[in-house]
Formats: C-alpha cells, sequence, structure tokens
C-alpha cells in the first residue's frame, strides 16, 4: 500500500494545527512542514469540507481544528483527502466478486482494510504529537521485522 503525498501532508499540516492556540495561515503551515503551498491549499480545503479545519479570513485569519486532536484518527484525514482507505479497482472490497481458483481473494482484501483500520482508525492526532501510540501500533512497530523492507 502507498500512502499518497496528499494523505501525508494532510496529517503534517493537522499536526502542525493541532500544536498551535491560534489560526495558522497556509503559507505558515506550507513553511513549517516544508510542502507545496498550492497543493496544500488545496489539501486545506478537502479538510474543511471533511470537517477536520475550520477557516477565517481577515488579519486574525487563518485555519484551525475543527475539532480536539484527541478525537482526530489518521483514518480520518485520509477518508478527508483520498477517500476509502481500502479499495479494489475503486471498489469496496467486500463488493468484490471472484471466481475459479481467485474465488476467496475478497477476504484477502477485506482482512488488508481490517488490519489498516486496526492501526489507523485508534491513532490521534494527539498521541502522534505526545508520542504515546495506541497498543495497536506499538505490536507493530516494536517488532524489528516490521522495519525491513522487502523485494521480491
Amino acid at each position: 500500500m502507498q500512502i499518497p503525498a496528499k494523505a501525508e501532508y494532510a496529517v503534517r499540516a493537522l499536526l502542525t494545527l493541532a500544536s498551535s492556540e491560534q489560526s495558522v495561515s497556509a503559507e505558515h503551515l506550507a513553511r513549517q512542514q516544508d510542502l507545496p503551498a498550492k497543493f496544500l491549499g488545496a489539501i486545506l480545503s478537502d479538510l474543511r469540507r471533511g470537517g477536520l479545519v475550520t477557516s477565517q479570513r481577515g488579519p486574525e485569519g487563518g485555519f484551525r481544528l475543527a475539532r480536539d486532536p484527541a478525537t482526530i484518527t489518521v483514518a480520518d484525514v485520509l477518508r478527508a483527502v483520498t477517500g476509502p482507505m481500502a479499495g479494489v479497482r475503486g471498489m469496496r472490497p467486500e463488493t468484490v466478486v471472484y471466481e475459479g481458483e481467485a474465488e476467496h481473494l475478497r477476504d484477502v482484501w477485506v482482512a488488508v482494510r481490517a488490519a489498516l483500520r486496526e492501526v489507523l482508525e485508534h491513532v490521534t492526532l494527539a498521541q502522534v504529537l505526545r508520542g504515546q501510540l495506541p497498543t495497536a501500533v506499538t505490536r507493530f512497530t516494536n517488532d524489528p521485522d516490521a522495519w525491513v523492507t522487502r523485494h521480491i
């Protein structure tokens, strides 16, 4: 699974907002996280439509989190900017039907979605900021094999 730049940038921008007491301009977010400003602007629009940020115009304007960072999960962010977390050719895994030798492949795709949810739906922005990740994450990161890249 690839995490698109759009999703990574969105999480990084929201972490910056979560650590701020005030509204933050898009320009400041872009500088703070070294993100392309124009692309970040589009991402912030998606996050606003997704109900994760609010914006205000004017000299005191900028962006703020719409909710407490302890209630915003990484899954919320990914869904707001990229849509469903696990799809198969643009379809929900449970709706895919295979025949013959591939008959049980749907079960694999559903399991992949469940594994993503196990981590991403249980990690909040507040936990990432504090570096206090839940067991659903640390049980994977504590396994040395998780840090090894595999090639074909």
